[in-house]
């Protein structure tokens, strides 16, 4: 998983709440298991203007110029929820985006973005739109060490918890953040076995 410690991009505005997991990547595109060949059905439903087609529509943002290098969406409450599907995630790391800033995302998906490299930036709705209307699509910059949105239009904090940023800042899943307490788990099985032994027969 790649690291992410600052992005400085253009960011997409798609204000929409409540999009679910299966906009984000319908079913109809899931054509694999693999993370790879998913990015061309991102938002396929609303990018084509026919199901299973691959003509643009004219009016859907990823399809203006001025959005095609986008590496953050902005968007609405309740982003990703609906099915746990991990492909959504999958779908939009292989698009592009390193990061995703709402008012609100589904847990699940929130986890998978983690999982994935995807920083969830939680920030207000006004944030959200001040960050959208910036004229000419200015750029937008992500810090994670800072934990801070900023961009001519203005600075905005974030939380995240300290675990998932752990895992985002040196690019680990959660099998790997285990693995880095190696000393600090055996140390503990040692100790453990001393005390009750009979767990360890």
């Amino acid at each position: 998983m790649e690291k992410f410690d600052r992005l400085t991009a253009v960011a997409a505005p798609l204000l929409r709440d409540n999009i679910d997991t299966d906009a984000i990547i319908p079913s109809r595109e899931m054509k694999s298991v693999s993370k790879r060949g998913l990015a061309d059905g991102l938002f396929a439903g609303w990018r084509y203007q026919a199901i299973g087609g691959r003509d643009p529509s004219a009016d859907f943002i990823l399809n203006d110029p001025a959005y095609a290098q986008a590496q953050i969406l902005l968007t609405g409450t309740n982003f990703g929820c609906g099915s746990s599907r991990e492909h959504a995630a999958w779908a939009l790391v292989e698009y592009g985006f390193r990061a995703i800033i709402a008012p609100s995302f589904n847990p699940i998906f929130r986890s998978n973005c983690i999982n994935n490299g995807i920083v969830p930036v939680q920030l207000d709705t006004a944030a959200i739109a001040a960050l959208a209307g910036q004229a000419g699509g200015a750029p937008v910059a992500v810090d994670l060490e800072q934990c801070l949105v900023s961009s001519p239009a203005g600075s905005w904090p974030f939380v995240i918890d300290g675990e998932a940023r752990q895992m985002l800042l040196n690019g680990m899943d959660a099998i790997e953040l285990t693995l880095s307490r190696r000393g600090a788990i055996e140390a503990f099985r040692t100790a453990d076995a001393k005390v009750r032994p009979w767990i360890y027969l």
